[in-house]
């Protein structure tokens, strides 16, 4: 099995030591660019000065320049893309290293404070585990790993999704080019644009008879201008102007409308391309690895090879703007050319290009994943239980994958038919919100399809209901105790799903009298157990754990427990059994000076 530190460590020095070569081969060729415009100036000088050299000889250093110049493009580009493929394992080496936090994109366009889970479990934002996973560099690809963890799986996909990643996780040069790749198009490509662009409406009138009509009135303008030059008659070429003339005053601003929104995406569309047929090269093992180029090759030319037409398209659409082109729009009408061809490459391509965008938003996505599975080669794929094995999670030394390994502390729990609610008792800050945490983010990896921080975990397919944060809200007019009830209704809808539903709820009813707390608490688990749900509930207040009595034996009592050392409070975050015996709140204060 490789070593993913040693694998990236070498990788990394190789591409460095790529660039720094590319490096001295670029500032080589720039003191020769500057030496050929020298030698240039000089012949242009002894030339002017009168002296026996011929001018054609300034041809010399201007065809040297322009092979210089030339070399020069592709040194660079060889160098920016090792500079690239540098800063992929840099950024896996940091991941390992646990310095990754705001080092990739941290997903804040996904952010919903009405998400049923994703706030809770730090989803989104620096820090969070989009920002930890996503190696996604284009929109779609993110999309559709926010999309994942955002949206519970349903068994098979997952599965489906695990040997993909298994397959994907040790191939580096396709996750090095990709990203490479990626990050080349990112700033360039609007992939939801060229969707909406495909499947729309032709911007010309259908039917062949246009393109033929735009020809065949571009040869009569040649002809035309040939008869005039023979015979010195202008009235052939006049009227072929003229009609053209009525063409463009009724097709232009359509056309032009048209090539201004694909010509800006010309450069785009090419890279996207090449990424493309990056995918069709590779050769896969898993079906749905296989689904996905074969969605790339199933038309009569493979995707990559239709989208390469329509960049050179977009180039042309592009070139109308030079003086050139902008003097031949009459006579060969090049902006309405262009944008015929347009239309008849959308009437042949355009309902593919979305699953195009699609699958290689889903690759991106799985190579995410694939990638952190080859990072974390300790942290296994969750088992799934077969459908009617009932309620089931099932966790053997779980930690969190947001927090640092030398500081995560790692706790086994286990939660089925006969054990559906633990509740967790301990002194502030002992762990209880960190375990709930810990639960809720391995179940989205779990149900995304990816690794999750454990040992081992089974469990069966879930959906998942948090309320871990809640606060009050001034614009809304809610008090922190509704703004926790109408999150805890959220989630109480869910156990109505058909899929079991782990709900885990942090300090309970807080911000109610502890009468009311009790009586709302036991009556609201009791109809969550009814509804077939297995949660997680903590408190600090004890009164609390006394509901397990009145639950019966599928409510179990857990707890993390605190001491004082030197002075100073201590935390181990082990979960144990039982209620906890102690309370640490007097002993803070008192520790922070307050007489109490």
């Amino acid at each position: 099995m490789q070593n993913p530190r040693a694998e990236y460590e070498s990788r990394l020095a190789a591409r460095n030591a790529l660039s720094a070569a590319k490096e001295r081969v670029h500032i080589r060729i720039g003191n020769a660019k500057l030496a050929a415009v020298i030698a240039g100036l000089i012949v242009v000088a002894l030339w002017f000065g009168g002296h026996h050299l011929s001018g054609y000889w300034v041809l010399a250093p201007a065809g040297i320049y322009a092979v210089l110049a030339f070399a020069h493009e592709r040194v660079l580009r060889v160098r920016n893309r090792a500079n690239a493929a540098a800063n992929f394992y840099a950024r896996g080496i940091a991941r390992m290293d646990d310095r990754w936090a705001g080092s990739g994109d941290t997903g804040e366009r996904f952010r919903d404070a009405k998400h049923v889970y994703a706030e809770d479990l730090d989803l989104f934002g620096q820090g969070g585990l989009f920002d930890l996973l996503c190696a996604a560099r284009l929109p779609m690809g993110q999309d559709r790993l926010a999309q994942w963890l955002l949206s519970p799986s349903p068994a098979a996909a997952i599965l489906e999704r695990q040997r993909t990643i298994a397959e994907l996780r040790a191939n580096l040069d396709l996750r090095e080019e990709l990203a490479v790749a990626g990050e080349e198009l990112r700033p360039r490509f609007a992939a939801e644009s060229l969707a909406g662009w495909a499947e729309g409406a032709p911007a010309m009138p259908r039917g062949a008879w246009p393109r033929i009509a735009a020809v065949a009135l571009a040869a009569c303008a040649l002809a035309t201008f040939v008869f005039l030059l023979a015979a010195r008659d202008y009235r052939p070429l006049a009227a072929t102007l003229f009609i053209e003339a009525l063409v463009l005053s009724r097709w232009h601003r359509k056309a032009s409308a048209l090539a201004d929104a694909l010509q800006s995406n010309a450069e785009g569309i090419e890279l996207f391309a090449r990424i493309l047929a990056r995918i069709e090269r590779e050769s896969f093992s898993s079906e749905r690895l296989r689904a996905l180029a074969a969605t790339l090759r199933s038309g009569p030319v493979a995707a990559s090879q239709a989208i390469a037409a329509l960049a050179r398209i977009a180039y042309w659409m592009d070139g109308r703007h030079g003086y050139l082109m902008k003097l031949l729009e009459l006579p060969i009408l090049y902006t309405v050319q262009t944008v015929l061809a347009a239309d008849q490459w959308r009437r042949r391509h355009g309902a593919s290009v979305r699953a195009w965008i699609e699958s290689t938003g889903e690759m991106e996505a799985l190579l995410s994943l694939a990638g952190y599975s080859f990072e974390h080669p300790g942290d296994p794929f969750p088992e799934i239980a077969p459908a009617g094995s009932g309620l089931l999670f099932a966790a053997e030394e779980m930690g969190h994958p947001l927090i640092p390994a030398a500081q995560c502390v790692r706790n086994s729990l286990r939660l089925d038919g006969a054990s559906q609610l633990l509740l967790i008792s301990g002194s502030n800050m002992s762990g209880k919100s960190t375990l709930l945490r810990t639960v809720g983010i391995n179940a989205v990896l779990a149900m995304a399809g990816a690794p999750v921080r454990a040992t081992s975990l089974r469990l069966s397919p879930l959906r998942l209901g948090t309320r871990i944060r809640s606060t009050d809200s001034l614009q809304e007019g809610r008090s922190n105790f509704y703004t926790e009830i109408l999150r805890i209704r959220q989630v109480y809808d869910l156990a109505r799903g058909p899929q079991p539903l782990l709900f885990l709820f942090d300090e309970l009813l807080e911000g109610t009298n502890s009468k009311d707390r009790r009586t709302g608490a036991e009556g609201l688990l009791a109809a969550m157990l009814a509804r077939g749900a297995m949660g997680i509930v903590s408190t600090h207040d004890l009164a609390l754990t006394e509901i397990t009595q009145s639950l019966g034996p599928r409510a179990r009592n857990r707890h993390f427990q605190d001491y004082v050392e030197q002075g100073k409070m201590r935390f181990d975050y082990k979960l144990r059994d039982g209620v906890v015996a102690r309370s640490n709140a007097l002993e803070l204060m008192r520790l922070i000076g307050l007489d109490v």
